[in-house]
């Protein structure tokens, strides 16, 4: 973070001095919520969480280094005591990008958010300095200590924000206001909690109706529902994909052997060509946005094809492809699941297992609602129609509707078989597994089945579970 005197912290905030013998001492680390990862110069974000108080851990996180402690209550060291500390946070965070004055890119869509985020800063980050959302932070917490972590030489500030209903961009979007906001697509990712696509694609909205007149809405083309955002916006529009009237374009997309996708990348400044190190055509989605965000930001279309050449996968378990001694090819995207990721996912297993036998390790997909038996059985007939070899559902319920949708599909079905648990998809595979079979293992991150991946490549699951 900037360096900020804990006198000038605690105005910004709104927050009380309490212990604190020199208000002129300056925060020059970092901001963090994890008395583990303090350093020198740090300050300690202290949260009340489910099992945890951060408020027991502020002697450890002073004797550690941190300057002070941003709390809502005395703790018996230094400490600047506020009301609400996410709410001091986030006034803490939208204060530091107004100083700075950086671009603020910030996105945001039902899928891809994470992957597109990684390609965004990759690409930028050969422009000027760039600093992005690690993983999945993008929430009231993890958005501000993002934004916290630029400094003066930050150009670009690529911020991914998640939504769990109405409003909750928007307040997103007050912490850290960007010029550039980008909408992926509308799925069916949380349609529970939000009743309906409709909903979903009002809440993601939200992210164009605040960018300024002298900004730009990077939407997507392909999607109805994103397009259908343009008019809710007062800054410039621009459309990526693959639609004709796009801005940003691809054309003559196609997939290498390996299941990496290879496109004409197309701007209004040029054209270039593509080969992604990403695996699977829903790639292409995500690296035109990445591109437009980068023409936006005036980088030439030479080096955005480049630099989306070269990109990889930064965030962990998003389709992770690691081919062991033996051939077999693991690919482990099992970080999150919804309809369309997994739709994504099981294409990209046909593209890569061409004239080798495929297997999907599929769990269940969370937060569907009324929808959820429906979405499972269409993907169990989804991998039949893909000619997967076999599929796994593991789990309870949902497991077994993916199974069902495979039995009904066709005779193939029958080979689809549901067990119970990531240990017993484990002991399926190592005895049934060959040189040279390709296995896509994804669910929703509630199931922990990335376990099943890191077993197969190292050989042990048992620690995995255990340590669950």
């Amino acid at each position: 973070m900037i360096a900020l005197s804990l006198a000038e912290i605690a105005a910004i905030v709104g927050g009380q001095s309490c212990d604190i013998p020199d208000p002129a001492v300056q925060v020059t680390g970092s901001v963090v919520i994890d008395s583990r990862q303090v350093a020198p110069g740090s300050l300690f974000a202290a949260f009340a969480g489910e099992h945890v108080d951060g408020h027991d851990y502020a002697r450890v996180a002073y004797e550690a280094g941190a300057v002070a402690v941003l709390a809502d209550r005395p703790v018996g060291v230094p400490a600047i005591v506020v009301d609400d500390v996410q709410g001091a946070l986030g006034a803490l965070a939208r204060e530091v990008v107004r100083r700075l004055g950086t671009d603020v890119v910030a996105l945001t869509g039902s899928s891809g958010k994470t992957s597109t985020k990684d390609l965004i800063a990759q690409v930028l980050q050969r422009h000027a300095p760039t600093v992005f959302t690690p993983g999945s932070l993008n929430n009231e917490i993890g958005l501000p200590l993002t934004a916290l972590t630029a400094t003066s030489e930050t150009r670009h500030l690529v911020l991914e924000m998640g939504a769990r209903g109405i409003g909750h961009i928007r307040y997103l979007t007050g912490l850290t206001p960007p010029r550039i906001g980008l909408v992926l697509n509308v799925g069916t990712a949380h349609i529970g909690e939000f009743g309906g696509r409709e909903q979903i694609a009002e809440a993601k909205g939200e992210l164009v109706e605040v960018l300024p007149a002298d900004g730009c809405a990077v939407l997507n083309a392909d999607d109805p529902l994103v397009r259908a955002m343009a008019p809710r916006t007062k800054a410039r529009v621009v459309l990526f994909g693959e639609a004709e009237d796009a801005d940003v374009r691809a054309e003559n997309v196609r997939l290498t052997d390996a299941g990496q996708p290879s496109f004409r990348l197309h701007t209004p400044s040029g054209c270039s060509d593509v080969t992604l190190r990403l695996y699977g055509e829903h790639h292409v989605s995500n690296a035109l946005a990445a591109a437009a965000v980068a023409h936006e930001l005036g980088m030439p279309v030479d080096e955005i094809a480049l630099a989306l050449s070269e990109a990889g996968t930064l965030s962990r378990w998003r389709m992770e492809v690691t081919e062991r001694p033996d051939g077999v090819t693991v690919v482990n995207d099992a970080y999150n699941a919804n309809p369309e990721s997994m739709r994504a996912a099981l294409r990209a297993l046909a593209a890569m297992g061409k004239g080798r036998r495929t297997w999907a390790v599929l769990g269940p997909m969370a937060e569907l609602g009324d929808e959820s038996l429906a979405e499972h059985d269409a993907v169990g007939r989804l991998a039949v129609r893909l000619n997967v070899s076999k599929l796994v559902a593991v789990g309870d319920r949902e497991a077994s509707w993916l199974q069902l949708g495979a039995y009904n599909e066709g005779s193939w079905g029958e080979e689809s078989v549901h067990v119970s648990d990531a240990q017993a998809a484990v002991d399926l595979l190592r005895s049934e597994l060959r040189p040279g079979d390709v296995v896509l293992v994804k669910a929703s991150r509630s199931i922990g089945l990335e376990r099943v991946a890191l077993a197969l490549l190292d050989g042990g699951v048992e620690g995995e579970v255990a340590a669950r």
